[in-house]
Parts: structure tokens; sequence; C-alpha cells
């Protein structure tokens, strides 16, 4: 399944950190949006560049990075990382996403 990318639709994503393993696909695919920190966890960034901390914090992608961002959640191996349109919280993409 692959998320609709219109002009009409925003995505943001957060990470599970409970289930994070640190292996780093995420940012290798995304660097403009995820980072590990110096604990060995990914964290989500904000349009700053700032790393979002707080449990489930989210930001927004950016549509150009959104299939950078769909291919790092479907490679994780923590299956952590959630993708889900702002418009009504639905997740299109990780672990809690309803397949097609």
């Amino acid at each position: 399944m692959s998320p609709q990318t219109s002009d009409e639709q925003d995505y943001e994503v957060w990470i599970d950190h409970d289930l994070c393993t640190g292996d780093g696909i995420c940012a290798q695919y995304a660097p403009e949006v995820f980072e590990l920190d110096i604990d060995g966890i990914a964290y989500v960034k904000d349009e700053d560049d700032e790393l979002l901390q707080e449990p489930r914090a989210s930001t927004r992608v950016p549509l150009q990075l959104l299939q950078d961002v769909t291919d790092s959640a479907k490679e994780c191996p923590g299956e952590c990382i959630h993708v889900r349109r702002v418009e009504d919280a639905v997740e299109v993409w990780g672990p809690d996403a309803e397949s097609a």
C-alpha cells in the first residue's frame, strides 16, 4: 500500500521509541526527518532541525520526502515508524496501518 500523495493531504510521522532498534535506516532514507541521538534511538525532527524527544512526538512530512519516509517505515526492523494523515489521523504506513 502506498499513501495518496495529493497536494490536499498533509502527513506526519512519529516513532515508537520503545520499539526502536537504533539501526538508523530511517536516518539513511530521510535524514531531513529522522536522526539518531546519542542514546542510540531515532527521533523525528521539527522544521527547525530540532529533535522531538517527547513520547509520540510527531512532525509534518514534506510531500517531496513522503516516499523516503514511507520507505523507511517499510524497511525499519523495529516496525516503530508511524506515518499518518493529519486530516483524520489515519495511519497510512506503519505497524498500525490497515492493509489495502
